[in-house]
């Protein structure tokens, strides 16, 4: 079983976009959102995966998550059948120290959200917070792309 240790954040400005090294077109949808598990679908650039997530514990930083790749056209495929609210997003990835935070600049209905989240081995390791890091949203569900996919942030 492979745990994920994630902390999740809001950007104060787009100064990260500098330190990039990487970036990807995200589009995704979900097959299963209820908060006990989501099974999620996406497709990163020419690539296809077949995501499934447990349910967060108390403090929101670690659930089960279980990763497959599929190709994009089955991707495509398993796309249709997902439930409404498809998710599009840049991802840029930015190194932090020993770290990397995944920076996700949303499109669509989400557009002007933007969140960082970086994976640690452990909840309580340190790390380097960037300048432009903002206010920590772990735990927060209306963050959770499951739920952005539901209710926009264009609708908060």
């Amino acid at each position: 079983m492979s745990i994920e240790i994630e902390r999740k954040f809001l950007v104060k400005d787009n100064s990260f976009k500098e330190e990039a090294y990487q970036r990807n077109y995200i589009k995704q949808g979900f097959l299963n959102s209820d908060k006990e598990r989501v099974v999620r679908v996406r497709i990163k650039d020419e690539k296809g995966y077949l995501t499934v997530k447990g349910k967060s514990n108390t403090s929101g930083t670690s659930r089960f998550e279980w990763e497959k790749e599929i190709s994009k056209a089955e991707a495509n495929d398993l796309m249709n059948l997902c439930e409404k609210g498809i998710i599009e997003k840049y991802r840029y990835l930015v190194k932090s120290g020993n770290h990397v935070f995944e920076v996700d600049d949303f499109l669509g209905d989400n557009l002007g959200l933007v969140i960082a989240e970086i994976e640690l081995a452990s909840e309580n390791e340190n790390y380097i917070s960037p300048i432009w890091l903002g206010k920590e949203v772990t735990g927060k569900a209306a963050y959770y792309n499951s739920n952005l996919s539901k209710k926009p942030y264009c609708e908060w």
